[in-house]
């Protein structure tokens, strides 16, 4: 039984939530979930496990940021300047970058599904910030790679109108969906102070964004 899968309203019935917002969840990648024709299912043992991983995470914000330990999902070989000025070229070049990691099985397929993403919804989070993210089967453990963009990119549809000029790429195993909005989180909290942007896009060496980024 624990197998079970559900449909939306099953699984908003047993979440205690509007059918609309478990739909926004798995629309935003929130909740584990897989879709079968044009309709979202669910299955039960991974719902429940999500559930758990929530309530136990929730009561310790700041115990959750700590494990985020950048050293060990960023190496500086895999911070670049990127030149492009297209958001499809940019996005490609990075990615090309990650699937050196020893992390990424396949990067033909990190690089299919990174774009594939993009076209489903702007990962741009304001601020000259995008944060391309996937989860991938062919992907051992979440691994990250960083792009300094020297021309920013304008054609990333961003919420505040905001040319690109930073990218926070990040690739996780299918089942490291806590961890993997963990990750997200902290770096959209982290890049919103100023000075540390600044830092970034005055720096005059991959290594330097790298230590700034762990620091």
């Amino acid at each position: 039984m624990e197998d079970d899968i559900l449909t939306i309203e099953e699984v908003a019935k047993y979440l205690r939530v509007s059918d609309r917002t478990v739909y926004d969840w798995a629309q935003k990648g929130e909740i584990p979930a897989g879709k079968i024709g044009t309709v979202w299912r669910f299955k039960k043992s991974e719902v429940e496990k999500w559930v758990n991983e929530r309530l136990s995470s929730s009561s310790n914000t700041k115990k959750t940021d700590d494990a985020v330990q950048v050293k060990n999902i960023l190496s500086p070989d895999r911070v670049v300047f990127i030149t492009q000025s297209a958001k499809r070229d940019a996005l490609t070049e990075l990615a090309n970058v990650l699937a050196n990691a020893p992390q990424v099985k396949r990067g033909d397929e990190l690089l299919s599904e990174i774009l594939k993403r993009e076209e489903l919804m702007s990962t741009a989070v304001g601020r000259g910030i995008a944060i391309p993210h996937v989860r991938l089967s062919s992907v051992t453990d979440l691994v990250m790679a960083v792009g300094v963009c020297r021309t920013p990119i304008s054609d990333f549809q961003t919420v505040d109108d905001k040319p690109v000029n930073l990218l926070i790429m990040i690739a996780a195993a299918y089942n490291q969906h806590t961890y993997y909005l963990q990750t997200i989180s902290y770096f959209s909290a982290k890049l919103k102070s100023q000075e540390l942007r600044d830092a970034i896009a005055n720096a005059a060496t991959e290594k330097e964004v790298y230590e700034l980024l762990c620091a």
